[in-house]
């Protein structure tokens, strides 16, 4: 029974069989921990795999209210859990301590691989990341693995640039591989590889054996929209919103500085912190000019209607920037031990897709100073491979087309 307490079976879902044929199921485990940008992708490469498996999500965090969830798969809600900016593991449900969490979601986890008896595991991230979540994932690998029948294909799911700043990254790869090579079939890396490879960003010290499949950029189904005009406002976000506070604050400041101060769009995203925003609500009070938005459902189509975009630098605030044509400066977050979105931003500048400031050297009169460079800007567009969805399904089910072939083999011989 407690597999079913969390499970949210949507339009369609829950059904394995689509047009009287069977299909394979596909078990996809996903926790996105400071953002939403790991869910928004995983959602978007869900969909596509929804047409060629059934597929049944575990979604390991807090859900953003408004998100739609794509309609043909079946969600597992766990126990959200997730990192704060110290790196952290916590709770994001006050009705249970990261202990309790941690049990009820593995007991969730091994109750979905006992009903489902997938045919594919789709891991985001690990073993390149999501360490502390390990106790979990090698459990449901280990199970999927050991089922009776045919073992699962295990897969990742992985971004184009890993952060390859931490104190102990030599360690870190050197694990990372090891793991991979003991228990993956597959990496799929979300990347174009005339931008970004793996071995870019990932240094083991011995050669990763593991096919690598290079799939090409993620980026949710749109209807193709011919861009209108834009307006007169400046548009400012940063993703998820969990660490945007700084930015939007020291862009209400900037606003002030320019030579003609224009409207400015502010969209402080779901996972802003309450007190955060009421904070934001209240230095915006009396701006003429100045609206405030918690969140909006299509990020591109709010970049296409704006003068120009200010914000981070994340997976998906990158892409969007590519579709939506928009000038950009980007402000990518960084830490001691984060510097994925510096080095995307730094590629992208490179190709004339947008502008780029360092979060240490932002300031009000600097970031004044690049948004009235950027007015002047005219972005080049980026000839990137933005058919990852698709081709990730498509690997996919090559592989486990494979793997039956070779099982009835096996069978004959």
């Amino acid at each position: 029974m407690l597999d079913a307490l969390l499970t949210r079976p949507n339009a369609a879902a829950g059904a394995a069989i689509r047009g009287g044929a069977a299909r394979p199921t596909l078990l996809f485990y996903c926790q996105h921990s400071l953002g939403i940008g790991h869910l928004t992708r995983s959602f978007a490469l869900a969909t596509a795999l929804a047409e060629l498996f059934h597929v049944v999500f575990l979604n390991g965090g807090r859900l953003p209210p408004g998100l739609p969830v794509p309609r043909d798969i079946e969600m597992i809600d766990l126990p959200p859990l997730g990192m704060d900016d110290g790196h952290t593991v916590v709770s994001r449900d006050a009705g249970h301590d990261v202990g309790e969490a941690q049990s009820r979601r593995r007991a969730l986890i091994d109750a979905a691989v006992r009903r489902q008896r997938p045919a594919v595991v789709l891991v985001e991230l690990f073993p390149f990341g999501r360490k502390k979540f390990a106790g979990e994932i090698l459990p449901l690998i280990r199970a999927a693995r050991n089922q009776a029948g045919e073992p699962a294909l295990i897969a990742c799911s992985l971004r184009d640039i890993l952060v390859d700043s931490r104190r102990d990254q030599q360690h870190h790869d050197d694990r990372a591989r090891w793991l991979a090579e003991r228990y993956f079939d597959a990496v799929l890396v979300h990347s174009d590889p005339a931008f970004a490879r793996l071995e870019d960003s990932f240094h083991p010290r011995k050669p990763m054996h593991v096919p690598v499949h290079y799939t090409g950029y993620v980026v949710p189904a749109r209807e193709n929209i011919a861009a209108g005009l834009r307006g007169e406002h400046l548009l400012v976000s940063a993703g998820g919103g969990m660490v945007g506070e700084a930015l939007f604050r020291t862009a209400l400041q900037a606003r002030a500085l320019l030579r003609t101060p224009l409207p400015m769009r502010l969209i402080a995203g779901p996972f802003l912190p309450e007190p955060q925003w009421l904070a934001l609500q209240q230095a915006a009070q009396g701006l003429a000019g100045v609206e405030l938005l918690r969140q909006v459902p299509d990020m591109v189509a709010q970049m296409r209607m704006a003068r120009a975009s200010i914000s981070q630098c994340g997976y998906n605030t990158a892409l969007d920037i590519v579709v939506a044509g928009v000038p950009a400066l980007v402000v990518p977050y960084a830490t001691q031990g984060e510097n994925e979105q510096t080095e995307r931003a730094t590629r992208m500048t490179a190709l004339g897709a947008m502008q780029h400031l360092c979060a240490a050297d932002m300031d009000p009169p600097r970031l004044a100073a690049k948004i009235e460079a950027l007015l002047e800007f005219q972005p080049r567009a980026a000839a990137l491979d933005l058919d990852g969805a698709g081709r990730s399904a498509q690997v996919l089910q090559r592989m486990h087309a494979e793997a039956l072939t070779s099982a009835r083999l096996r069978s004959t011989a």
